[in-house]
């Protein structure tokens, strides 16, 4: 009896702890499945949906370029990818060997790419059809091809620096570069379900996100006038071999830059064979001293304060000392332009005549003017890495520093802040703001972005401004643009010769900037036009060999282009002769 009470109570003893460890098994997975299905839960879904779902990126097209009558700048075209789905290449050895010569890679490189743990890996992106088509043939499991966009210019080199470049995914320079979030394209997927291993299970449908809206610009540059400005800056390269020329052209009622360019340039197909100097576009990019073409301000000033007489006469004796340092002017080999007027001094080009206007000024007026019309800072060009140039501030500008300034020398500008300030002296004195996109389109062709012309400010008075167009004229018609005038339209401007400062703050011997601004026809301005040529080597340092003639033939073929009727003045003296 005894003993059937022991091993009863070793049964319960055994019960019981069969029913605790039953009870801590059931907490410890009653637990385990909180966490799973509460704590864990986020987590292991998105690990079980990135095992069941794999998926491959899709490059989509990078928005075009046109320019302002919707012709094609800049576009894309199709070409290939050659891709890898690693779970699915059985021999990954005898693929690599067989890919590498035929893609130009180490076969150790390519069993790197196709052996890592991806759903996909790129191998060697946007080939050429010939190796697209050798790597098809092979036929190897897990190699797979995807299309993507490569960018093309149709018009090879028109507008290259103006355009910029783009690399693999991206825009690098240029405008691709300063509206690359608007042009990128959108990296779409395709999403595939796959077992464990990363094999794509047969029977299941394929779901594609679709990307993000990209856009295309359409610019204000008209293709035509670019056409123009390009090859006559060819012409000049070969004629006098200088350093650099440009060209620069806006319409003066709105600010809209119909056509910008330097030589030399590149194409943006092969970027990477060209100097990166030839990247920049100079009338954004480069700031130098403007020589004469810098009066215009000056004489602006003294007009619109009432500061001379346009009848009143100056004495130029050939020079004038400004704190001990003489100042000569191009006349003082021969004793100067002695008796000059006001009205003549544009076209004569008259350093003390000028010097004169700034005295009467002040470096407080003259600085007023300066800044007004946009110099020291920058324009707001859309367009990357605008220069500012260099302007004195009042504490800098002593009476030396007010001489030199009145005719351009020691400041630097730009030639974009030189042709918006021109434009401001044409249009009844609005200094406007410059632009190179006209309109932002979606890919249904709908308008996101339309660019309005913005006045910045009023600088001078109408009056004033009618008076600087006919003085403006006298520069081409008597004086020393005479090499610029036209037989077919009446054309206004002012030449410009500038020393080179070198990187030891001394002027180059020999080394100018030949450079004219102005614009036509005067009788209703329809384009302001800046050009310069930077130290030629080939022919006569002069204005009238180089940039006189670069001016006049540019000027022609535009307004001929856009239809212009030629002047009436020179109609009626063709008519009477």
């Amino acid at each position: 009896m005894a003993g059937f009470t022991v091993n009863r109570a070793t049964v319960r003893r055994r019960l019981l702890a069969a029913f605790i460890i039953t009870a801590l098994l059931t907490l410890l997975l009653v637990g385990r499945l909180a966490l799973i299905q509460i704590v864990w839960a986020d987590q292991l879904y998105e690990q079980a949906w990135k095992q069941w779902n794999r998926n491959v990126p899709i490059y989509t097209a990078r928005g075009s370029i046109y320019d302002c009558h919707g012709r094609l700048l800049a576009g894309t075209s199709s070409v290939d990818t050659i891709a890898a789905v690693p779970p699915h290449v059985k021999d990954p050895q005898t693929a690599a060997e067989a890919l590498a010569p035929v893609l130009d890679m180490e076969s150790e490189r390519i069993k790197e790419l196709i052996t890592m743990e991806r759903s996909s890996i790129f191998i060697k992106r946007k080939v050429d059809s010939e190796t697209a088509e050798a790597v098809r043939e092979m036929n190897i499991p897990g190699i797979i091809f995807f299309t993507e966009e490569k960018r093309d210019y149709p018009g090879d080199n028109i507008a290259p620096q103006l355009l910029g470049f783009v690399g693999m995914d991206e825009g690098l320079a240029g405008l691709e570069y300063y509206y690359e979030d608007y042009l990128k394209g959108g990296e779409s997927r395709l999403y595939y379900p796959a077992d464990g291993r990363g094999r794509q299970l047969p029977h299941y449908f394929n779901r594609f996100v679709p990307p993000r809206q990209n856009y295309d610009l359409f610019l204000s540059i008209d293709e035509t006038i670019q056409y123009i400005v390009q090859k006559e800056l060819a012409v000049i390269m070969e004629e006098t071999a200088p350093k650099q020329a440009m060209a620069l052209v806006v319409d003066p009622q709105t600010g809209a830059v119909l056509a910008a360019a330097g030589k030399p340039d590149y194409k943006p197909k092969a970027f990477e064979r060209y100097d990166p100097e030839s990247w920049t576009l100079a009338p954004f990019n480069s700031s130098f001293e403007p020589g004469s073409t810098f009066k215009l301000v000056t004489l602006a000033a003294a007009l619109e304060e009432n500061l001379i007489d346009l009848n009143e006469t100056h004495h130029c004796t050939g020079n004038v000392v400004v704190n001990d340092h003489r100042i000569n002017c191009w006349t003082t080999g021969r004793g100067g332009h002695g008796e000059i007027s006001f009205s003549d001094a544009l076209a004569g080009s008259c350093n003390p005549t000028f010097i004169e206007m700034g005295r009467r000024l002040g470096e407080e007026k003259l600085l007023h003017y300066i800044e007004g019309f946009g110099f020291g800072r920058a324009t707001g060009i859309d367009y990357p890495g605008e220069s500012r140039g260099m302007i004195f501030n009042p504490g800098q500008m002593g009476p030396l520093e007010l001489a030199t300034t009145t005719f351009g020398q020691g400041i630097t500008v730009t030639p974009i802040q030189q042709v918006m300030a021109v434009t401001a002296m044409i249009n009844g004195g609005y200094l406007l703001k410059p632009y190179l996109v006209k309109e932002i389109r979606d890919q249904n062709g709908d308008v996101y972005f339309k660019h309005e012309p913005e006045i910045i400010r009023q600088v001078i008075s109408e009056n004033t401004s009618v008076q600087l167009m006919e003085l403006m004229e006298t520069v081409i018609t008597e004086g020393t643009a005479k090499a610029a005038a036209s037989d077919i339209y009446r054309l206004a401007g002012k030449t410009g010769m500038a020393q080179i400062l070198g990187s030891d703050g001394e002027y180059k011997s020999g080394q100018y900037i030949h450079s004219l601004v102005g614009f036509a026809p005067v009788e209703n301005p329809r384009v302001v036009l800046y050009v310069a040529v930077d130290s030629i080597t080939r022919g006569p340092q002069s204005g009238s060999y180089t940039s006189a003639p670069l001016f006049k033939r540019i000027m022609e073929d535009i307004l001929n282009y856009l239809q212009v009727t030629p002047s009436s003045r020179l109609e009626s003296e063709l008519e009477t002769g």
